[in-house]
């Protein structure tokens, strides 16, 4: 943490009046701003972040984050890999939601290939999609009130981490980066018992669930730190193309899951519940994850229901050895964890992409904070910043 002294006169350098700070009315006093490096990390270390904020005593004025310290190239390195190979760098982006980074990708190809995938490779896609958000949303559910002093949270979100993560490496193998999607399908069909175990490790995490709500949201400090700090509007969500549970936590009613269906989401319309709320303070973007984990389970079990009746059947799509897109382009998009991810594939008929670009939901989330952070104290930054729920390889790509 770095700072720099900047000599501004009157309403400072971001436009803030430090006349109304000290009491006074329109004083023409010189003022001195300070400027505060926050970083270049992340003040709970889950990444490499710096916010350059200008402050007026401890009041910030004004918010610029100053991203790429963790930039590799994944855009151009999708150029020189064939389409398998490029679904291992797709999913490392966002480390905490690989399956739903590779699913994007293999989506796009498969669109551009006018493939079919089995139907029972459809339904795994869905559920191991839902398997991954409960996931996501566990870490924050942990790592959020530690960033707030709560050291307690992150114990029970890893416990039940533990417990999904369990079954998901049995299937792929991967603990974290599981390579599990194909162009046309899945690696492989389950193991013997897998849905049984699933449906196991689904329950268990459900019943203990209320313990995590329990100690967070009746906690009167957490409260304290969270109500009414922080307010996202609507108006700003859509000017920053703000998503995902940070989007609905302002009472954006959108999710892509529901509005534009995509696997088998759209036969899960009676199970899929939009969560809402209309505050938009950090509350509610907590409240809203939380209430997202207990959607995800009962996906988790329509999709369990759903497969446990299916006829046995392939899970993938025989293609050729040198696989080979069409030319043309498209654009796919999917309802990731921390928000809407796009992917736009352009091709010119080779077996590497020509171009593919990528729509990460944290740099858009993350965009918003010169909007948001300004007339904010310095320790309600630290509040705002944990729960945009971001992960930094997300904005950097």
């Amino acid at each position: 943490m770095s700072t720099e002294r900047v000599v501004g006169v009157g309403a400072g350098a971001a436009g803030f009046d430090p006349a109304y700070e000290r009491g006074g009315a329109g004083s023409d006093l010189p003022t001195t701003d300070m400027v505060l490096n926050i970083g270049p990390q992340h003040p709970a270390t889950h990444g490499v972040l710096r916010l350059r904020l200008t402050l007026d005593g401890e009041r910030i004025v004004g918010c610029e984050p100053i991203i790429g310290y963790m930039h590799r190239g994944a855009e151009k390195l999708f150029e020189v890999r064939d389409y398998r190979q490029i679904i291992v760098l797709a999913n490392r982006h966002d480390w905490l939601s690989a399956f739903a980074n590779e699913l994007g990708v293999v989506i796009a190809v498969e669109r551009m290939m006018g493939l079919e995938v089995p139907e029972r490779a459809v339904w795994l896609r869905t559920l191991l999609a839902e398997l991954n958000r409960v996931l996501n949303h566990l870490m924050f559910l942990g790592s959020y009130p530690l960033e707030l002093g709560a050291i307690t949270p992150v114990f029970y979100a890893f416990r039940e981490r533990e417990t999904i993560q369990a079954v998901m490496e049995e299937l792929s193998g991967g603990r974290m980066h599981y390579m599990f999607n194909r162009v046309g399908g899945l690696k492989e069909d389950l193991p013997y018992g897998w849905l049984g175990r699933a449906a196991a490790a689904s329950a268990a995490v459900r019943g203990r669930l209320p313990d995590i709500e329990e100690i967070i949201l009746g906690n009167e400090i957490f409260r304290a730190r969270t109500v009414g700090v922080g307010k996202l509007a609507p108006e700003l969500v859509a000017q920053y193309g703000v998503s995902g549970p940070i989007a609905r936590a302002s009472g954006v009613d959108a999710d892509l899951r529901r509005d534009e269906p995509y696997l088998a989401y759209g036969e899960l319309t009676d199970v899929l519940r939009v969560v809402t709320r209309p505050e938009g303070d950090c509350y509610a973007r907590f409240a809203v994850l939380l209430e997202q984990v207990k959607v995800s389970l009962d996906l988790i079990d329509a999709c369990l229901d759903k497969l446990s009746t299916l006829p046995a059947g392939p899970v993938n799509v025989r293609l050729p050895k040198i696989l080979k897109v069409p030319e043309g382009q498209t654009y796919a998009w999917t309802e990731s964890p921390l928000g809407i991810n796009g992917y736009y594939l352009v091709s010119r008929g080779d077996k590497t992409p020509w171009r593919l670009k990528l729509r990460s939901a944290s740099f858009n989330n993350i965009s918003a904070l010169p909007a948001l952070l300004p007339g904010t104290m310095i320790p309600d930054m630290i509040a705002i910043l944990g729960s945009m729920f971001f992960v930094v390889g997300d904005i950097d790509k």
